[in-house]
């Protein structure tokens, strides 16, 4: 199934054909509709498009979707072709539409998108939620393009079902190096804390996240997935707008990050995936978890600085 030769220090998640006939027993597939409780913690193995009929209404704390961006890419055992942008405009609506029945009243949503598909996403989500934010991210990864600027940044929407949602500031602030370290009159840290391992502060969390790394080969959570997502952007996004025994959804599930990293922080798990083998990644990552329950960059209190981080603790 995966014939690829790693480097020895290439720590990226294999899976074998034994492993896939073991995780597939854990997969669900829908036949008829069913309560919350039959899909909770659980990964559905099927099409979105052919289950809207069969999910519960009204189960659904957060929303996070991650779904195909308007350009062409391969996704294992499936691919996407770019549209022109009504026709993925279209295409948005017709998935996210079906989904605001699945929201609590209090529920917060939060859509990827790059800077083809933003204003696709952003001009149908605003029929159905309440804006909050457009969060920008850094995501630097590749050498660069030769007649155009380099594309490294992400938006990710932030929306509400209504005009009140979760917003936990307290658990998602960051801790940042102090470069010009004010001192009071006294000669004491003025709003910041002095270390042996330097000089910090901790501030508030904006909307331009820089201190993100892209999963790769080195990385404990690397898959093959050609889009995945970083646990530490999720594990922001989950702390923020939900709360432990919350349900956090994801209808293009992947390899897994959101489940993973909702059971890392207390959070229940559900998502749908068409592809099998990345379910299995997923199920295999979910039962890693059980053992490291880490996350990079975060100790389980606060989030520090890309690479600033030196010591990874169980959360």
């Amino acid at each position: 199934m995966n014939d690829k030769i790693r480097a020895p220090l290439n720590r990226t998640i294999d899976i074998s054909p034994g492993e896939i006939k073991k995780y597939k027993k854990n997969l669900v597939k829908l036949v008829k509709p069913v309560g919350p409780g039959a899909i909770t913690n659980k990964i559905i193995n099927q099409d979105l498009f052919k289950v809207w009929d069969f999910l519960p209404h009204a189960f659904v704390d957060l929303l996070f979707i991650d779904p195909p961006y308007n350009l062409h890419k391969n996704f294992n055992s499936s691919s996407f072709k770019e549209m022109c942008d009504d026709e993925y405009e279209e295409y948005v609506d017709s998935w996210l539409s079906r989904l605001v029945p699945l929201l609590k009243p209090d529920a917060s949503v939060y859509i990827c998108g790059d800077w083809k598909s933003s204003l696709a996403i952003y001009n149908s989500a605003r029929k159905y939620f309440v804006v909050r934010n457009r969060i920008t991210w850094e995501r630097e990864k590749g050498r660069g393009a030769k007649s155009n600027w380099k594309n490294c940044s992400e938006d990710i929407w932030f929306f509400s079902s209504k005009n009140k949602s979760k917003f936990n500031i307290e658990q998602v602030k960051i801790k940042r190096k102090v470069l010009a370290p004010y001192k009071d009159k006294a000669g004491n840290p003025k709003d910041w804390d002095e270390s042996g391992n330097g000089n910090f502060r901790i501030t508030y969390p904006s909307n331009l996240w820089t201190d993100i790394t892209v999963p790769f080969w080195s990385m404990s959570e690397n898959t093959d997935h050609p889009t995945q997502k970083p646990e530490k952007l999720l594990a922001k996004i989950i702390l923020a707008s939900s709360n432990k025994g919350d349900l956090v959804f994801d209808p293009f599930l992947g390899s897994g990050t959101t489940a993973v990293t909702a059971k890392k922080l207390g959070r229940n798990y559900s998502g749908i995936e068409i592809d099998t083998k990345y379910c299995c990644i997923a199920e295999k990552r979910l039962e890693l978890a059980d053992n490291c329950n880490t996350i990079q960059g975060y100790d389980g209190q606060i989030f520090w600085e890309r690479n600033s981080f030196k010591e990874q603790k169980k959360i």
